[in-house]
């Protein structure tokens, strides 16, 4: 076997081995290593890029709907944690504690923040008196810690990136219009940048942010297994942790009330949700409007004679593009051609070039598609106008792919067998009638170990059966099992 196959079939068949292969191509796309630190991992330089230009994309967004940005304390007193009883209890299996600072004991232990709720509401309840100092509108991008017991890269591990929204209103209808902003603003950016189709709904009350009084989320299905991804949560927390933190003000009318909260988050388990959805045995294939490189050109030559020309070429198409595209030039003398058209396939960059002695000639060059392998000819004076409509091509082809994904294996069943027997083999989300009671939830997920993922914003007319003990039910839910 050549090295230039072999670097790529190497990785496991994305069908057999979903898992491994993830694991695989997270570290040989060079997106993300082992760390040192049990449960946490180094993201590289290439896997970070592809976060960056997510989190560029993300933050215009939030700040065109009037949010700024600011940072708080990564440290949370355990006293200021414990204000909101069901907030801490439903956090407690993951917090990790600071008890000791340099040569001393603490007073008093401090959480590492697994989100922020505690240690803004008290800063807003300090600014905020009256209704005129409202709304307030804040976004931090940080990490936070949650001891997580089976950790893996973007998915799940101990310290993650993400952004986190806080804002504080003076009514409900407010926080609940924020809330559903927020949510349209996730869903517009993983189905226009990252390509992935989700289906937007509200959790179960089990399933709810720990203190909030409504959870919105967004769900994904992954490739391989078909497992959901929780892919952005927004909260409406009510008034709830107003009213634990104090946060008042007078109203128009001269009386005191407390504010209203929301809390909203996406992180980059969305680096692992573009890994997933889009991936094949070559490995990644990334959407365009994301991708660290959108272009890689590769010079080829045999002869020393020929690399002038190839070179001064491979400079005219880069100075073209870069206008247009982000561009890189794989230059690399220790590599053949076939190795590097491999590994860029590997890293999922969406348009290669190659540019030899006979696309010289031709004053042309060779363009293949990550995402069908189709291979064209393309004139170099055409290219810088033709480069874009192909990206968007891909970026398109990409999302409709995934869409077709969502809804081949998305099926309405009325048998709770019939669940259990999809569940099982990793068929994908089941759509079917639901109760409402806890325990028909409960009695899924220790049966079938698949959860309710959201309660569908779309929903049917008609009212049906609980797919579990046969009541009436009014709405429809997705089951499915998660990452």
């Amino acid at each position: 076997m050549s090295d230039e196959r072999k670097y790529v079939e190497e990785l496991s068949d994305v069908e057999d081995d979903f898992d491994r292969w993830y694991v695989e191509v997270v570290r040989r796309a060079e997106l993300a290593d082992e760390s040192p630190v049990r449960g946490t991992r180094v993201v590289r330089p290439y896997g970070f890029a592809l976060w960056e230009n997510m989190q560029a994309e993300l933050d215009r967004r939030i700040k065109e709907t009037g949010v700024q940005n600011a940072y708080f304390p990564l440290f949370i007193p355990q006293s200021m944690l414990a204000r909101e009883a069901e907030h801490v209890e439903g956090f407690a299996p993951e917090v990790a504690w600071v008890t000791r600072g340099g040569n001393k004991e603490l007073e008093e232990p401090w959480a590492v923040r697994p989100t922020s709720e505690a240690i803004i509401c008290p800063m807003y309840a300090r600014w905020v008196q009256s209704y005129r100092d409202l709304p307030i509108l804040i976004n931090q991008w940080n990490s936070v810690v949650r001891w997580e017991e089976r950790p893996r890269a973007f998915l799940r591990s101990l310290e993650f990136l993400w952004q986190e929204g806080h804002t504080a209103h003076a009514t409900l209808e407010e926080a609940e219009e924020r809330t559903r902003l927020m949510l349209e603003v996730y869903r517009d950016f993983v189905e226009t940048e990252l390509a992935v189709p989700v289906i937007p709904g509200r959790k179960t009350e089990s399933e709810k942010f720990a203190g909030a009084l409504r959870t919105y989320t967004i769900e994904a299905m992954m490739g391989g297994k078909k497992w959901a991804l929780q892919s952005g949560t927004s909260h409406n927390l009510g008034d709830h942790f107003g009213r634990v933190f104090g946060i008042e003000f007078l109203d128009r009318n001269g009386e005191r009330r407390y504010a209203f909260n929301t809390s909203w988050g996406l992180s980059f388990r969305m680096v692992g949700a573009v890994i997933m959805v889009h991936g094949d045995d070559r490995g990644l294939k990334l959407p365009p409007r994301v991708a660290p490189i959108q272009v890689v050109i590769v010079p080829i030559w045999r002869k020393e004679s020929e690399r002038e020309a190839v070179e001064a070429a491979v400079d005219r198409v880069r100075d073209a593009l870069l206008p247009v595209a982000r561009v890189f030039v794989d230059r690399r003398d220790d590599k053949t051609p076939g190795w590097k058209f491999n590994e860029w396939e590997l890293k999922g960059v969406p348009v290669r070039l190659e540019i030899g002695p006979r696309d010289v000639a031709n004053d042309q060059v060779t363009l293949v598609r990550r995402d069908t392998h189709e291979k064209q000819a393309i004139s170099i004076t055409d290219l810088a106008g033709r480069i874009p409509e192909i990206l968007d091509d891909i970026q398109a082809n990409l999302f409709a792919a995934a869409s077709r994904m969502l809804a081949e294996n998305t099926v309405e069943i009325d048998s709770y067998d019939v669940l259990k027997e999809r569940v099982a083999a990793n068929a994908g989300f089941s759509r079917a009638y639901w109760c409402g009671s806890e325990e028909c939830e409960d009695r899924v997920k220790a049966e079938t170990k698949a959860t309710i993922r959201c309660i569908p914003f779309d929903q049917p007319e008609a009212p049906g059966r609980c797919l579990v003990c046969g009541e009436v039910a009014q709405q429809q839910v997705i089951w499915a099992r998660a990452y």
